[in-house]
């Protein structure tokens, strides 16, 4: 164009794509410090040339839309190990707790009770008829039981804890889908109109990274910009602007099972489909690590109990009593108790070999012994060593999960920073960016003011 009324087309577009620019350009130092917001750039091009006399003629710049920096498989990276980082956290607080419980550094635990259960009746054998001596085996006998029931009911708490977490999370993710939902309409809506929801777009991304440090999740995108998200073995969250519930149910062991309800109302367990996420970290801590340890502390318990009650039934008591328990109860760590008869008869305690041997301690003396014979794993060690075997795996467990997690987390934090140097916002780089956008602004207000004056002198000589 090389008319006057040309000039100020251009100048006026020009304006407008300048201003458009400053625009984006406060909106990137605004949301500096957002969560999860990509840089957003115009994009900007030619306006359609003219043919004049002189051929193609420019008509100026126009701004054609405002695309956010983002690289979409980093994106699905991020979200993959995020999804590692949650199990790994998960799975390390729960083991955390169970290491506290079998914690021997403070010098007082089940291992420093059953050493002391074990002197009380090497102490017997040196006084077999000593009242005192009796009194003292009761009360660390009863002080073992109460210690084998204590770490019981703290592991069982630790997989109640764990529940209460698993029902939070499905509450939580359920809370997550509904967001994604109504994020799939707003995008749907304003991209149906030819624009960019730059900015809803974003705020989907860090739900789906929500989602993925939960539970396992597989998404993509169709073709009207929706998102579909599965989680297990494809079982449907979010498909565009619906959504399927999580939930929990007790199962046969009293633990919360997540389950997820198809659309004709089935109801489907799925915890032995997650894979990743916290969810995967609690399961993994409450059904398999907690229950080993547990099973391993029943083991003991009930061996314990075995071994003594076996010598102790053979033996007699200061009264010539035989065949009496030393145990009663439930052959468990819950269940393990001293028999109340020898609560409250300490002359029941057999630790006597025969009945006609005044001050005999031959079978204090068998069970004494036990401290030190090849009982557990198949006779293959003691009660000590199999409860430090115990101790040391809940260690290792711990050390293995925490460098996971650790390893996790520098996975997650280099992505973020890669991240960040793609789509996050720089402020030095905004500020050249203000300046580029308004010295053009400026200079485009110089060329309309040119064209109006240009056009003043036009008029005055008519």
């Amino acid at each position: 164009m090389t008319t006057i009324p040309g000039l100020l087309s251009i100048g006026s577009k020009a304006l407008m794509a300048q201003q458009k620019g400053i625009n984006v350009t406060g909106n990137n130092i605004a949301n500096v410090n957002t969560p999860g917001y990509s840089r957003q750039r115009l994009n900007m091009s030619s306006d359609v040339p003219i043919m004049t006399g002189n051929g193609l003629m420019g008509s100026g710049a126009k701004a054609n839309k405002v695309e956010r920096v983002y690289q979409r498989f980093l994106g699905v990276q991020i979200n993959h190990e995020t999804q590692s980082l949650g199990q790994w956290e998960a799975h390390k607080d729960g083991l955390e707790r169970v290491e506290l419980i079998f914690n021997e550094s403070g010098g007082y635990g089940l291992n420093q009770v059953m050493s002391e259960f074990w002197n009380a009746w090497q102490d017997l054998t040196n006084n077999p008829s000593g009242s005192v001596e009796r009194t003292v085996l009761v009360a660390k006998s009863e002080m073992l039981t109460a210690t084998f029931s204590k770490n019981y009911e703290d592991l069982q708490k630790i997989q109640r804890d764990i529940d209460w977490n698993i029902e939070g999370a499905v509450e939580e993710i359920n809370r997550l889908s509904e967001n994604m939902v109504d994020l799939n309409q707003k995008i749907i809506q304003v991209e149906s109109g030819g624009h960019m929801a730059n900015d809803y777009r974003d705020q989907r991304d860090l739900v789906l990274k929500e989602l993925s440090e939960l539970i396992d999740i597989n998404s993509f995108e169709d073709a009207n910009g929706g998102i579909t998200v599965s989680v297990g073995r494809g079982q449907a969250l979010v498909e565009g602007t619906h959504t399927y519930k999580l939930s929990t149910q007790a199962n046969a062991g009293g633990h919360q099972d997540v389950t997820w309800l198809d659309s004709s109302g089935n109801t489907v367990i799925i915890s032995n489909n997650i894979s990743k996420g916290k969810l995967k970290g609690w399961l993994d801590a409450r059904d398999v690590d907690i229950e080993n340890s547990l099973n391993k502390l029943d083991t003991l318990a009930q061996n314990l109990m075995t071994e003594v009650n076996g010598l102790h039934a053979t033996g007699y008591g200061l009264d010539g009593s035989t065949g009496n328990d030393f145990f009663t109860g439930t052959a468990s760590a819950a269940g393990i108790q001293v028999n109340p008869l020898i609560t409250n008869d300490t002359n029941l305690i057999a630790a006597a070999e025969g009945i006609d041997k005044p001050g005999d301690n031959g079978n204090a003396i068998a069970i004494a012994n036990l401290q030190e014979a090849l009982t557990m794993n198949g006779n293959t060690t003691t009660f000590g060593a199999y409860y430090d075997s115990m101790v040391s795996d809940a260690g290792l467990a711990v050390q293995q999960a925490t460098s996971y997690y650790e390893h996790q987390s520098q996975m997650v934090l280099q992505l973020e920073n890669y991240r960040e140097s793609i789509s996050g916002v720089s402020i030095d780089e905004e500020a050249v960016n203000l300046i580029k956008y308004q010295n053009a602004y400026q200079a485009a207000a110089k060329l309309i003011t040119t064209a109006d004056e240009m056009m003043e002198t036009v008029l005055s000589m008519i």
